[in-house]
């Protein structure tokens, strides 16, 4: 069994895009664990991604460089899978409600009653509860594309991608 100072934990998710909110997880993770994998992966619950798992790699390395045990990399396939590839024992999973609490929980146990590994709750800061990437598409996607307020709910890398996808 490894020292609890080498546990690598695992935040997966679609990250489409990543919000200030889930940086707030990474950030809190990060202090609690030797090394954090921000997994990009596919939803198939969600329909289509604004960006490609790539660029969305590409935004969560920016967005975490002043972070040295955080890397962010792309996966396909279940979870559970790649957690097991990367030699991780936790999962990072952030709850805003009790909705997501519920979702998660289904998950967690499941994760634990088939690959043995543990998942971690970090609740969602207040300033963040009610963010999502969803949100974040659909202010976009009815006209509210405006910098300062976007610049509330994403990273500045995330208003750069969505400025040169407007442009395009």
């Amino acid at each position: 069994m490894s020292d609890k100072q080498d546990v690598i934990a695992v935040f997966p998710g679609a990250f489409d895009p990543i919000t200030h909110g889930h940086l707030d997880i990474v950030r809190r993770a990060s202090r609690l664990f030797h090394r954090l994998i921000v997994a990009v992966g596919q939803n198939p619950e969600k329909v289509a991604c604004w960006f490609q798992p790539e660029e969305r790699v590409e935004m969560i390395r920016e967005a975490t460089a002043d972070l040295s045990n955080v890397v962010a990399e792309a996966y396909d396939g279940l979870t559970m899978d790649y957690v097991t590839r990367v030699g991780a024992r936790v999962l990072v999973r952030g709850i805003r409600d009790l909705a997501d609490l519920r979702e998660e929980l289904q998950i967690a146990n499941l994760n634990h009653l088939v690959g043995g590994v543990e998942t971690v709750f970090l609740m969602t800061g207040e300033d963040h509860v009610l963010t999502s990437s969803t949100l974040i598409k659909q202010i976009v996607d009815m006209g509210g594309f405006d910098e300062e307020r976007l610049s509330r709910l994403v990273p500045p890398v995330v208003i750069r991608r969505l400025v040169d996808a407007a442009g395009s």
